[in-house]
């Protein structure tokens, strides 16, 4: 009968982690909330329910293309901070169902907020903030992605 060796098993490891975080960005938030904002198309949702294919050229060139046109000269702090009352991130789980469902459709439910661009009156964009870019996703005319209940109702 031959014995087998016991064999202390552990797993292997390169080197010791650091026992402290260290963050991988070397650009601090507040950095970043001093850039000016850029726009990214690729993730915009050409058929859900706030899909942008069915928008009159009007309504394109002289309300959305010109509003974000002065949001452009504007940075993050400003749009975001200083007119925080029209503009501003809004958790995905304070939108309404039908946005949290089509988030999952079309594969971009693993964020947590999303930003809301106030352009007039009802009127918003939506779209997902990263770094001093944000991925423009949804056209909203009526203000429908995140309702707000009616003051003194």
């Amino acid at each position: 009968m031959i014995r087998k060796k016991k064999i202390k098993k552990r797993p292997a490891q390169k080197k010791t982690p650091h026992p402290q975080k260290i963050p991988r960005r070397k650009e601090k938030v507040s950095q970043i909330e001093e850039e000016h904002i850029s726009w990214h198309l690729r993730i915009l949702d050409k058929s859900g329910h706030w899909n942008w294919k069915e928008i009159d050229e009007t309504t394109i060139w002289k309300e959305i293309h010109s509003k974000l046109s002065e949001f452009e000269r504007k940075t993050w702090k400003e749009i975001l901070i200083k007119e925080k009352h029209r503009n501003h991130s809004i958790l995905v789980s304070e939108i309404c169902p039908e946005a949290q469902k089509r988030l999952r459709k079309i594969k971009q439910d693993d964020i947590d907020e999303l930003v809301s661009l106030r352009l007039t009156g009802q009127k918003r964009v939506w779209g997902i903030k990263e770094r001093n870019i944000l991925k423009v996703l949804w056209w909203d005319p009526n203000h429908t992605v995140c309702p707000s209940p009616k003051k003194h109702t």
